[in-house]
């Protein structure tokens, strides 16, 4: 009695970038690290002969290490900004998991409601995985309002307690409305301390500006669903079970060291 193998997992295109960028990163390294060893040779007088005049001298270790591997798939999409008001964690966490989310999406409530306080408990608040939050508005005018928001009340410190805030209110399925005084709401929940500087910000240019660059950086990066993830140089979609994300998290933890 035979039995078929089990289909192969699909790979999102992202995932596929990423690992080739891990993959150029060793090479790059590798070239540079022969390049290294010619420039040393070269630079090594004979023995019992004084360094020529204007002869190059040896590299020093730092300037060896410098673009030889980089940071690795790491830094192709995660930023690592200690400024970044919607990143959450430690920036020098061995991983940082990214997701690109939209305010109005009811399966990205699912998971901020009943997946992110798990990974949150048990990886980012010990230190072993950094969050990164980007906006993403694919439901309309609306869910760029609402982003607007939420970047409003991050610069004041409270982008966590309003991501919970939006995502807590959000109906079992639909795409919510999220009009001004709706926008408000959530930041007195939130404890936003100065609403009147809040207010004013859901106004602000640049703030909608940024949020439709974040929405144009995840379509040409082939996100064109949310919620999405990347922690390395794997990717993973939609509200799945939180075992699936520890897998994710885990492989990424044991290919750091960690």
């Amino acid at each position: 009695m035979s039995t078929k193998a089990p289909a192969p997992k699909p790979v999102h295109p992202l995932a596929r970038k990423l690992r080739f960028a891990r993959i150029l990163n060793v090479v790059l390294g590798a070239v540079a690290a022969f390049l290294l060893v010619v420039v040393i040779a070269l630079s090594v007088p004979s023995a019992g002969q004084a360094p020529a005049a204007g002869a190059p001298q040896t590299p020093s270790a730092d300037a060896a290490g410098e673009g030889a591997g980089g940071s690795g798939s790491d830094s192709e999409i995660a930023t690592r900004d200690p400024d970044d008001p919607l990143a959450i964690g430690d920036v020098d966490a061995p991983v940082v998991l990214v997701e690109w989310a939209d305010f109005r999406c009811p399966f990205c409530a699912v998971v901020t409601n009943e997946t992110l306080p798990t990974i949150f408990e048990e990886y980012v608040d010990k230190g072993l995985v950094r969050y990164e939050f980007r906006d993403v508005a694919f439901f309309g005018e609306e869910s760029i309002d609402a982003a607007v928001a939420a970047r409003a009340a991050g610069e004041q410190g409270k982008f966590p307690e309003y991501l919970e805030a939006v995502f807590a209110a959000a109906p079992e399925k639909g795409h919510p409305d999220m009009p001004r005084e709706k926008l408000i709401g959530f930041a007195t929940e939130a404890g936003v301390p100065d609403l009147a500087k809040f207010e004013q910000d859901l106004d602000r240019a640049d703030l909608r500006d940024a949020v439709l660059a974040s929405t144009a950086e995840a379509q040409k990066l082939g996100v064109t669903s949310v919620p999405f993830f990347v922690a390395g140089d794997q990717a993973i979609a939609g509200a799945q079970p939180i075992e699936n994300f520890r897998a994710l998290i885990d492989e990424q933890l044991a290919a750091a060291g960690e």
